[in-house]
């Protein structure tokens, strides 16, 4: 159904009130508007016709009482105005029953016309339930005041009052003034101390968003350096791929990230090369230089002419990786000096003519550990001069003088015979088991 455009919506209060007039004409209007021929619109009409009677009567009640109003308002107006006049002409000629008569007609009619404004202003202003608690306040108050007129307590109050010694009472009140002023300064002291351990919570949470940050970071790091390590040396068939320069580069990403990044990432790094046989000396074409497929799926080992992709000589001399998981890693030939593995997994690791004088082994897991090739009992440590003979194991060895073995876990009893014959009095002393019946091969 369309609107007309001036049209107001239906059911909208504009309508309604544009339409109350159409029902307020008189008898003879409505009459008019309906047909005489039907009975119900006859109703209708009716209807209408006793509803605007009703309502011009309740206008002319309206204004017939707002001018009923408006003739006491005025006269008391007016006897007000005369009232004031009294008071001023009882004060000219001195007359004081004038003047009081003048002031107290003033005073009750200015009262009467004020009231029914102080009415509105009050119903206006506080509701039923407020002037309600009002009154009962006040209630309460004036019996308080009443009990204690009628039993006599203030009498008693004043009595003790009167008693008391307020010198003495002075001295009291400097007392707990005093007493007062420490309790304020204990509080102080204690706001102090809450500041101080909330602000300590805070930098022990911003330094463990820091720590998380910089674990976020790292990983992202050592990402970045697997993606780039394997673009290096893998050509586009997925071969090992390792020139001279880009071997001496991956040494150099090596090195560069072993230097910045924790014992943890440390571990990552080191079990991502040794198990992707970077760390491995692998047998090479002699021409090429290439390394050669062993025929089972992976690339031939050449312990003695063989070459490292990743050689990591020093990069971790002196290094910190203890309580780190570095289990079947390939750490052969490498200078581990001065390095910390205590606590660490070094479950089938390699360290054959490793360099671990001086490192610390405590508490570090050693099942299966490789520290020599051959037997036992013709097992040297590495030289500088000598070749290694990986078949009776001379000169394969690892270097362990100094190192310190205290309460090391699953040592085999080759690995204790080869520690106490070439550990020296020093590293002797750490072996768990002792080195009784076992000769000092080192000398020293």
């Amino acid at each position: 159904m369309s609107l007309e455009p001036d049209s107001p919506p239906p059911n909208s209060p504009t309508s309604d009130v544009e339409s109350q007039p159409e029902v307020l004409p008189d008898r003879t209007q409505n009459t008019e508007l309906a047909p005489k021929g039907s009975l119900s619109q006859q109703a209708l009409a009716a209807l209408a016709s006793m509803q605007s009677s009703q309502h011009q009567a309740t206008i002319d009640r309206l204004a017939t009482a707002q001018q009923g109003n408006q003739i006491p308002d005025l006269r008391a107006t007016g006897i007000t105005l005369v009232a004031i006049a009294v008071i001023v002409f009882g004060l000219a000629l001195g007359n004081e029953l004038l003047a009081w008569f003048g002031v107290v007609l003033t005073l009750l009619l200015s009262l009467a016309m004020l009231l029914p404004w102080l009415q509105a202003a009050i119903r206006e202003l506080f509701s039923a339930q407020e002037r309600s608690l009002f009154v009962a306040i006040v209630g309460v108050v004036a019996a308080l005041i009443g009990i204690v007129e009628l039993t006599g307590l203030n009498r008693r109050l004043l009595f003790w009052g009167s008693q008391i010694n307020w010198e003495a009472f002075g001295t009291l009140a400097e007392w707990v003034g005093a007493l007062g002023q420490i309790l304020i300064a204990v509080l102080a002291v204690f706001v102090a101390w809450r500041q101080y351990v909330i602000s300590k919570d805070l930098t022990i949470q911003q330094n463990l968003l820091t720590v998380q940050q910089n674990l976020i970071t790292q990983q992202q790091t050592i990402d970045s350096y697997f993606q780039g390590i394997s673009d290096l040396v893998l050509d586009d068939e997925g071969l090992l791929e390792d020139w001279p320069q880009e071997r001496a580069l991956a040494e150099g990403r090596t090195a560069a990230i072993l230097s910045s990044v924790d014992r943890d990432g440390k571990a990552k790094i080191l079990r991502f090369l040794s198990s992707s046989k970077l760390l491995t000396p692998l047998k090479r074409d002699s021409r090429l230089g290439r390394a050669i497929l062993n025929g089972d799926g992976g690339y031939a080992e050449d312990r003695v002419f063989g070459v490292r992709v990743i050689d990591l000589g020093v990069m971790l001399a002196g290094a910190d990786l203890s309580g780190t998981d570095l289990r079947w890693t390939d750490l052969s030939e490498a200078n581990l000096i001065r390095v910390n593995l205590s606590g660490c997994d070094l479950v089938r690791a390699n360290f054959a003519r490793t360099i671990l004088a001086e490192a610390k082994f405590v508490s570090a897991d050693l099942k299966g550990t490789l520290l020599f090739y051959g037997s036992v009992e013709t097992a040297s440590p590495r030289s500088r001069t000598e070749p290694p003979n990986y078949r009776t194991g001379e000169y394969t060895g690892a270097v362990i003088e100094n190192a310190d073995f205290t309460n090391v876990q699953r040592m085999s009893e080759s690995t204790r015979y080869y520690c106490c014959a070439w550990g020296g009095e020093k590293t002797r002393a750490t072996i768990p088991g002792g080195c009784s019946g076992i000769p000092n091969k080192l000398g020293r």
